[in-house]
């Protein structure tokens, strides 16, 4: 699970840094360890976040036999506060799940990021279901 949010959370950090924000995105591990970034390539020139984030579960549903672990990471407005936040919700294949949120303010003088504490959040199991 650390490998999983340290594959995921730097390039979030990066596209903030770089461009202010992220289209969501996925981290796979291979049945050997291997790491790899998963993308959802869209039909449209923007598509919604919301479809993208299908496209992915969907697309790790069918690696699910191929891979131990997938982390998707987006960016999301936290309740009630409204802060935004990277968050990375990580699946291993053995049931356990976790999701973690950055809380983040893009700063108005000087820019940059500056970046709250990191905490865990309820998460819910979208690739590997189990049947009961």
């Amino acid at each position: 699970m650390d490998q999983m949010l340290n594959a995921a959370l730097p390039f979030a950090q990066q596209m903030l840094a770089k461009h202010g924000a992220f289209a969501p995105y996925a981290v796979s591990m291979s049945a050997a360890g291997e790491i790899g970034m998963v993308a959802a390539h869209a039909e449209t020139q923007q598509p919604v976040t919301v479809d993208v984030l299908e496209m992915l579960y969907e697309g790790l549903r069918g690696q699910s036999h191929e891979i131990r672990a997938a982390a998707i990471a987006c960016d999301v407005k936290l309740r009630p506060s409204g802060e935004d936040a990277i968050q990375v919700a990580i699946e291993h294949r053995e049931g356990a799940v976790l999701a973690v949120v950055l809380p983040y303010k893009k700063r108005r003088f000087g820019g940059g990021i500056e970046y709250g504490t990191m905490k865990a959040i309820p998460s819910q199991t979208r690739i590997w279901r189990r049947d009961t």
